[in-house]
């Protein structure tokens, strides 16, 4: 293990430096054990909270972390702190942005607050340790400096970035990735709340992070930086996951499922959710009640590839059409909140269970020295569960999983949709799936609407926007940049297809994540092939491109209702069409964000084409596409 004396010696920030010289005690971590056992290192009764004097308040307890069989179990005090605040991100530096500056919302340069922040952490017993953030060899060198009583936090930052052993921290190790813990300053300097602050400065990225919730710095954080150095190089690290699904008759495709955080990318890993029967249910009517199976003896084998971050750079492209990736993570931060009862996902059940390394739960009501399981979700208030409970597990555990890079046939995108009905319409007209042509597909990554009931982030309002690509809420620098990154890559790849899935409902029917797990099971055994002229309609709603026409799966017929809602009883055209004005007065509001001059001229045709009340046919032809043929 790494001393205090060794890593003064390496080429590191004077500031950085001198915490590390004159902090009160420091605890070198080079493995995730170390990171556990720190976790819980001062536990009364198997029970340690971490907590911190504050002045004017005293002591404030943030989190309660128990060491149990199969990892360790933190949950946070204030149900504010169990989910990302989307208004947690400022900018410190004076780099181009379109994200609110620190000065900007707190009235004054951070500069003062980050000399305060140095000079507290300089009082604390630390925990230090390295990691590269993001993947060898495209990876930066990282530090994370953290206090020692945090140690979960840092556990959560290892797992999901890899945490560097002795051996690999040679005089080739370079850090330009900082990250810096100072929990008690959310009470004492931004009045409770979450604040993550980005400083991007020549050489290097600062990260400060003023709370315990990994969400927004130990996970997306990570992501600013690989989307920064993207917009740098002119490359995107995708928000997405992607699975190489393998059909019972050998049949292979790869698909990435993008959507803002909700948006069922993780749930496009798991296997269907069955009945007890062994059959599937699509859907249970929100009106009148009835339910919809379907039989599927046997699904498709998933190898999966990616859970949230899928780094495209240009060294992993092929050149033939379609886009390579591969994963930017380390491990995965799964959200569990559809598992609410033992058996729902025996797969990921099993694995969290009996893992064979320690796993990181969060909002999971587990007692020390207890199993942690996946369903006793903390509660927020008496009978109201956390909504956002969640587990963090190395991505190496899963079996199947692929480390190398894959190329990608079919890019899918997720949406959280309400339920439509004749009495209360909305804009939940989203079929089974859609096929959209490329141009559109790019319009939907623009506006990436976090949908109906978003468990993943604190929300208020009915519909909001993520942005470009979806990652737009981790992206520190220009809209427009990010928007010219993805059309450039559209444009790269003219062979990989692309659909539109909603989750949670179709028009009147309460779905879940079952949409997308039926395409899956659908594209998979088309084998490659995609639809003819025949196959498919153009939708009611322009900027839903092509409906289906019809279904069958294994020899069983799809009800039409599910394809196209507006053929469903319960919602009916006029019903429909009020949904598909919420969806263009969506469009409309989050598209004029992108008009300015710095738009590449073939993305402001296609907003052009939209705002001007384009077909679908309007948007094949802007990209010269047709996605009702493919080359064989």
């Amino acid at each position: 293990m790494l001393t205090k004396k060794q890593i003064l010696k390496m080429d590191l920030p004077e500031e950085v430096k001198d915490i590390i010289k004159n902090c009160r005690k420091i605890s070198v971590a080079d493995d995730i054990q170390t990171l556990v056992d720190l976790s819980c290192k001062d536990a009364d009764n198997g029970l340690q909270e971490v907590k911190y004097n504050i002045p004017g308040k005293g002591e404030v307890v943030e989190a309660r972390v128990a060491k149990v069989k199969n990892g360790v179990a933190a949950n946070y005090l204030e149900p504010y702190m169990r989910r990302r605040d989307p208004d947690c991100m400022v900018i410190a530096d004076d780099q181009p942005t379109d994200k609110t500056t620190y000065e900007e919302r707190f009235g004054e340069d951070f500069e003062g607050v980050r000399k305060e922040t140095f000079d507290w952490l300089k009082d604390q017993e630390l925990c230090v340790y390295f990691f590269k953030a993001g993947p060898s060899p495209f990876g930066q060198d990282g530090i994370a400096i953290a206090p020692a009583n945090a140690g979960f936090f840092a556990l959560g930052l290892a797992l999901l970035q890899g945490i560097l052993p002795q051996e690999k921290i040679d005089e080739n190790f370079n850090p330009e990735a900082f990250v810096f813990v100072a929990p008690p300053f959310r009470h004492t300097h931004f009045d409770g709340k979450q604040v993550v602050v980005h400083n991007r400065l020549p050489g290097q990225y600062e990260l400060f992070s003023y709370n315990l919730y990994p969400g927004p710095s130990a996970k997306k954080g990570i992501y600013s930086m690989l989307i920064n150095r993207g917009e740098q190089e002119g490359w995107v690290t995708l928000h997405c996951s992607t699975v190489e699904v393998i059909t019972p008759y050998d049949n292979k495709i790869t698909i990435s499922h993008e959507g803002a955080s909700g948006g069922g990318k993780s749930e496009m890993l798991e296997d269907m959710h069955r009945e007890r029967s062994g059959r599937l249910l699509l859907g249970k009517n929100t009106v009148n009640k009835d339910k919809y199976y379907l039989i599927l003896p046997q699904g498709c084998g998933l190898n999966p590839v990616t859970d949230d971050m899928a780094l495209c750079h240009p060294q992993l492209q092929k050149d033939d059409g379609k886009l390579s990736l591969m994963d930017a993570e380390n491990a995965w931060f799964i959200r569990v909140d559809q598992i609410d009862e033992y058996g729902t996902d025996p797969h990921l059940e099993s694995i969290t269970c009996h893992t064979p390394e320690p796993l990181l739960f969060l909002n999971i009501d587990a007692a020390p020295n207890s199993t942690a399981l996946l369903w006793e979700h903390i509660e927020d208030a008496p009978g109201e569960p956390c909504p956002n409970p969640r587990v963090v597990i190395p991505r190496h555990i899963f079996s199947d999983v692929i480390d190398e890079s894959v190329t990608v046939d079919i890019r899918s995108f997720g949406v959280r949709t309400p339920p439509c009905t004749k009495e209360n319409p909305s804009y939940g007209i989203i079929g089974l799936f859609h096929v959209l042509p490329p141009a559109l597909a790019w319009l939907w990554r623009l506006v990436a609407p976090r949908g109906y009931g978003n468990p993943s982030i604190l929300e208020s309002g009915w519909m909001s926007s993520e942005g470009v690509g979806s990652y737009w809420p981790f992206a520190t620098g220009k809209r427009v940049e990010q928007a010219n990154l993805l059309l450039r890559q559209i444009i790269d790849t003219p062979k990989v297809k692309y659909i539109l899935c909603p989750n949670q409902h179709i028009g009147a029917w309460e779905v879940g994540f079952m949409p997308e797990w039926i395409a899956r099971e659908y594209l998979a055994r088309r084998g490659g092939a995609w639809f003819t002229e025949g196959q498919l309609v153009e939708a009611r709603c322009s900027v839903l491109g092509y409906a289906l026409k019809e279904i069958m799966i294994e020899g069983q017929m799809l009800e039409k209702e599910f394809l196209r809602v507006d053929y469903q009883p319960k919602v009916g055209q006029e019903a429909y069409d009020k949904g598909s004005e919420i969806l263009h007065e969506f469009f409309t509001t989050q598209l004029k964000k992108y008009t300015g001059p710095d738009l590449d001229p073939k993305g402001k045709e296609i907003i052009e084409c939209f705002l001007s009340g384009g077909s679908v046919e309007n948007y094949c032809s802007l990209l010269n596409s047709d996605p009702i043929i493919i080359e064989q």
